[in-house]
């Protein structure tokens, strides 16, 4: 008798697993690249990036702490593996992300318009430090939001457990969590971004240089509303003797304007595909979250049941993909970021050397041109100038310090205090 082996059923393979671990993988090294991109390009050393970088935070945190658990619980067929104490500090976690990063971007949209409204102020106190203190504000209201549930959870079990799925259970916190957390920022976010991109869009109407400068110089902001300027280096070129227009900027002439202007339209398209983005992707759950508080208070009648709790789980994890969406869009639409992450995916982490420009400290050029004696310059004045030349020149090989003074001279004091003071 031949020996007949007993046939052994394949193992199914967990394609889906799989899939969602490369989510995983790729949400958690997108973000770090994009941390590391702003930590460490002078190039994006500004507020709006800082609100990037903290967005990403709250993404990479998803991709750490969030993910994994969900993905564990899904190959547990949704009975939770886990000590039971730990259910509510989960959904906490998931519930303290997801709200952190669309408050991050409701932030940064009010942020763009106000900067719209008001660009002179607002470029006056746009500051770094200002700029930390509302994601230290984004983040406190997060966590404000999202604290109720350890607490619910950790005081009744029945409120976070259903038939040993970890899951939410409180319907009154899930209906006003959906709107505070969702749905009025969904609101917000909305209609100051179309307030925001019109006129963004728009400016593409020439100004007469004179009379912006006029009415830049009118205004006579008190010394203590000015920004202080230490001893950094700025560079001075042709452009920099060109006028200043009410946005508090230099206004371009010619391609130069053309290229402001294509330069705000980029930024607000890409600023518009992470809006629509990160909307489109947490739409589908807060919605069907909504209908199925409802269904079950039978508030609506007509639901099924099964299907939305299937919907459920199908549409948390679109909007978790959302948290890894994000450095991909900047690697294709911003070429800083790109070159960031190609070098740092090479273990490059410091950017080449800059070409040479001709360098002209602020503490140097501001006293030679307004004044022959320090004291007596009043531009300098409003930033507390004490007469420091701490600064350094850049000249060429062929000395053209003098020609570049004379330059400068002829639009002093104007030239003056656009370097020092704005």
């Amino acid at each position: 008798h031949a020996n007949i082996k007993p046939e052994t059923p394949d193992k199914a393979k967990n394609w889906p697993a799989l899939l969602i671990l490369m989510v995983i993988f790729f949400t958690v090294v997108g973000n770090i690249l994009l941390i590391l991109a702003v930590s460490l390009e002078r190039k994006l050393q500004n507020a709006t990036s800082f609100f990037l970088r903290s967005l990403a935070v709250a993404d990479m945190l998803v991709g750490f702490l969030v993910m994994p658990v969900s993905l564990i619980n899904i190959l547990y067929d949704y009975v939770w593996p886990f000590p039971r104490p730990l259910c509510p500090v989960w959904i906490y976690l998931d519930v303290l992300f997801s709200t952190a990063s669309i408050m991050h971007l409701c932030a940064i949209s009010l942020d763009r318009y106000v900067g719209i409204c008001n660009p002179i102020q607002h470029s006056r106190s746009n500051t770094l430090s200002k700029a930390k203190a509302k994601i230290a504000l984004v983040w406190t209201i997060s966590i404000v939001i999202s604290t109720p549930i350890p607490v619910i959870g950790l005081y009744d079990e029945g409120k976070v457990f259903v038939n040993g799925t970890c899951v939410l259970n409180e319907h009154s916190f899930v209906l006003i969590g959906s709107f505070v957390a969702f749905f009025v920022p969904l609101v917000i976010m909305v209609v100051s971004y179309c307030l925001t991109v019109r006129p963004a869009l728009l400016r593409i109407t020439p100004r007469s240089p004179a009379g912006d400068s006029l009415r830049l110089l009118k205004q006579d902001p008190a010394p203590e509303a000015l920004p202080a300027v230490g001893s950094s280096d700025v560079s001075v070129s042709q452009a920099s003797l060109q006028p200043i227009s009410p946005t508090g900027r230099q206004e371009p002439g010619g391609a130069g304007m053309a290229q402001s202007i294509k330069n705000e339209r980029r930024a607000s398209m890409v600023l518009g595909v992470v809006f629509f983005l990160f909307l489109m992707m947490w739409c589908p759950f807060f919605i069907t979250n909504v209908l199925s508080v409802l269904c079950e208070d039978s508030i609506i009648s007509l639901c099924n049941k099964p299907v939305l709790a299937v919907l459920l789980k199908v549409f948390v994890w679109v909007g978790y993909v959302s948290s890894g969406v994000n450095p991909l869009v900047y690697t294709l639409f911003n070429r800083t970021y790109r070159q960031a992450f190609q070098r740092y995916l090479q273990c490059i982490y410091h950017s080449p050397p800059a070409k040479s420009t001709k360098n002209i400290s602020v503490n140097t050029v501001t006293p030679i041109l307004c004044s022959k004696d320090a004291n007596d310059c009043s531009c300098n004045s409003h930033n507390g100038y004490k007469g420091e030349m701490k600064g350094r020149m850049g000249l060429d090989r062929e000395g053209t310090r003098s020609g570049m003074l004379e330059k400068l001279a002829s639009v002093c004091p104007t030239t003056a205090e656009e370097v020092s003071c704005v």
